[in-house]
């Protein structure tokens, strides 16, 4: 969203905008999800907002924020949704602990047609938050629109050619999960990416996502979602992407070229930056929020609550009524 020329009403800018700092808070209970009190939840991502979220958002999409003015690019989100959330996702997790069982028991989707719904529709919404950015329907809203179909394509070729041979399916999940791994990754680039650098892009970011699984297992951290491996570690491809394959040509915003079209290690260097700064920021300030709420009013349900399942133990719902119908109709 470089330069936020406002040629749109500031209402309709400010939804937008709001909707970006929701759907980061959203990522952050995928990485904490079956643990989590509702209240301590509800606080927590009431400070995270405001504390950690609204500074990366000035810093990178104001045109006075610190890392705007050192030249940070990034297009929609992959410092300010991806990486901000990954880091504080991996903080929190940290602060709260694992699932009870985890990782003895398989904790796999429950419903993977749902799965491939959510993952349809994600895909379509990206379509429209990532050309949304470029604040206007011309010739760039065009260009990111299809640079992030190309990326997710991308990523769940990625995803699925490894997951392929490394354990010999090439599964529906699989696919899901490296589709959305690919439009991660494309969402700081896409305003700077012409389309065969799109989905190159996605397909690293497939790959090196599927691979990043596994650093849960070996660092013992809990992510429920693989936020940090699909989010944290695909924003961070994808903000790396921009300093290697930016081209002037697809965006005049694109001062200094990507280093793989001759631009040298400059915009290289400033991406660098916006991802250790950022990475820094959202983790420290998280980890603090976090353990200061469990200090206090305690982020956890109880044994018997995690047991009982969250749906039922703090809203008393269910997802799906199993009750036997067989007697309905019956004449006694």
């Amino acid at each position: 969203m470089p330069g936020l020329d406002l040629s749109v009403p500031p209402l309709a800018f400010v939804a937008f905008q709001m909707m970006f700092a929701i759907l980061t808070a959203a990522l952050i209970s995928g990485a904490s999800a079956d643990r989590m009190r509702f209240g301590a939840f509800v606080t927590f991502l009431a400070i995270w907002s405001v504390v950690v979220y609204a500074p990366v958002a000035h810093w990178t999409w104001s045109p006075g924020g610190r890392l705007a003015r050192l030249g940070l690019l990034d297009f929609a989100g992959g410092t300010v949704v991806e990486i901000c959330s990954g880091a504080s996702a991996l903080a929190l997790v940290l602060v709260i602990g694992p699932r009870r069982g985890w990782p003895r028991e398989m904790m796999a989707p429950h419903n993977l047609p749902l799965t491939l719904l959510g993952a349809g529709l994600l895909w379509f919404g990206w379509i429209g938050f990532n050309a949304g950015s470029a604040l206007s329907a011309g010739q760039l809203a065009a260009s990111a629109a299809l640079a992030t179909h190309l990326s997710g394509v991308g990523g769940m070729i990625g995803w699925l050619v490894l997951e392929k041979r490394v354990t010999g399916k090439a599964t529906t999940l699989g696919g899901a999960s490296g589709a959305v791994a690919g439009l991660v990754a494309i969402t700081p680039a896409a305003g700077f990416l012409s389309p065969i650098p799109s989905i190159l892009l996605g397909m690293v970011a497939g790959a090196v996502c599927l691979l990043a699984i596994r650093l849960k297992f070996r660092f013992r951290y809990d992510d429920s979602l693989d936020v940090v491996a699909v989010h944290y570690v695909g924003g961070v491809i994808g903000t790396i992407g921009v300093g290697l394959l930016a081209a002037a040509a697809v965006n005049p915003a694109v001062v200094h070229e990507g280093l793989l079209l001759g631009g040298g290690l400059g915009q290289l260097g400033r991406q660098l930056v916006g991802v250790v700064a950022v990475s820094l920021f959202a983790f420290g300030v998280t980890y603090v929020i976090a353990w200061v709420l469990r200090s206090t009013i305690g982020l956890r349900v109880t044994p018997d609550e995690e047991y009982e399942g969250l749906d039922s133990s703090q809203h008393a719902e269910t997802a799906y009524e199993l009750t036997s119908t067989s007697g309905l109709g019956r004449v006694s």
